[in-house]
């Protein structure tokens, strides 16, 4: 297969096993979503939607975020990970907001990046999924698929980045980075992974890769 032929491949099998994809952080707002993967950060989607409800039932806005203490929010946010830097940046990001953008998340990644405890990924992540603005925020699963698929060295997530974007159309990074990650979290799972079931990998898979994965299962 050519790699144009590969990229046509991982693109039609992705639509067909995800026609619609959902979104995975409840959000209801750019700001609710800012704060949702903010807080993801080395943690699950499941136990961030778990918390996130606890949090905006007592703040769903900058405003309100910045009457509570940043040992408040920390609290609330314990159970997620990281809760003293998170709560820090949290607390910081709102009072930008209110100083800066009239309590609105702005639709920039350099104003976005430029908050505390936010990086290029969530940034990416709010301008796809809040203002639909082009972008490919790779999270582990992304970054394992495109190693295991031959589409990137898998040296660092910004070289992976750069890869998806120069092989995917652009029309179809923010649809295409959510069907990665659900087929990752499916189809390609870095433990207990089955390759008679990823029908990705073991079509266009990167040989070492699936060289490797005989050989242990040979062990077994």
């Amino acid at each position: 297969m050519t790699k144009q032929e590969k990229i046509t491949f991982v693109i039609e099998t992705l639509n067909k096993l995800y026609p619609q994809i959902p979104i995975p952080l409840d959000h209801k707002d750019p700001y609710t979503l800012l704060i949702a993967v903010l807080l993801s950060a080395q943690s699950t989607d499941v136990r961030v939607n778990q918390i996130t409800p606890l949090l905006f039932e007592v703040a769903d806005n900058p405003y309100d975020m910045v009457r509570l203490s940043v040992d408040e929010i920390r609290k609330i946010i314990k159970p997620v990970g990281l809760s003293p830097m998170k709560a820090k940046g949290i607390y910081g990001l709102s009072k930008i907001l209110i100083e800066k953008y009239n309590g609105q998340v702005p639709a920039s990644f350099e104003a976005l990046e430029s908050f505390p405890a936010v990086g290029h990924k969530t940034a990416s992540v709010v301008m796809s999924q809040a203002f639909n603005i082009p972008a490919f925020p790779v999270d582990t699963h992304i970054h394992r698929l495109m190693y295991r698929w031959g589409l990137s060295n898998g040296k660092n997530v910004v070289q992976t980045e750069k890869d998806a974007k120069r092989l995917f159309p652009k029309d179809l990074w923010n649809k295409l980075h959510l069907q990665m990650i659900w087929y990752g979290r499916e189809y390609s799972p870095a433990r207990g992974w089955n390759l008679d079931k990823d029908v990705i990998t073991k079509t266009i898979g990167r040989k070492t890769v699936i060289k490797e994965y005989l050989k242990k299962k040979s062990r077994r």
